[in-house]
């Protein structure tokens, strides 16, 4: 998996690329820590370039959003590919996340 960070104005953009799963999982929720604590307060995963999630992403995922809840940053999911989309449906996670279509709108709709 490969990690890209952008900033738009006040939202953080961390762009994935690749399988969400095992050890890069773990990077990922790392990147989020360091940017929380940076004081980020809005963050959003383009996963437009994720394929597959499997369990231990899904986990990071849940994982991400807690310690974003904790700290009071707005964390969204942009761009979930239809394979993605359904491994958070069949796993009932889908209503666990702030997600949407496009990066153009989860970077818009900041509260």
């Amino acid at each position: 998996m490969k990690i890209k960070i952008r900033d738009y104005d006040n939202v953080t953009v961390i762009e994935l690329q690749g399988e969400l799963d095992g050890d890069l999982a773990e990077l990922l929720q790392n990147n989020v820590r360091e940017m929380i604590s940076r004081g980020k307060t809005h963050i959003v995963l383009d996963m437009n370039a994720v394929g597959f999630i499997n369990s231990e992403g899904l986990e990071q995922l849940l994982l991400i959003r807690d310690n974003c809840q904790e700290n009071n940053c707005q964390f969204r999911i942009a761009g979930l590919e239809e394979n993605c989309a359904e491994i958070l449906e069949i796993t009932r996670l889908e209503k666990e996340f702030d997600c949407c279509t496009e990066l153009t709108e989860a970077v818009k709709i900041v509260k």
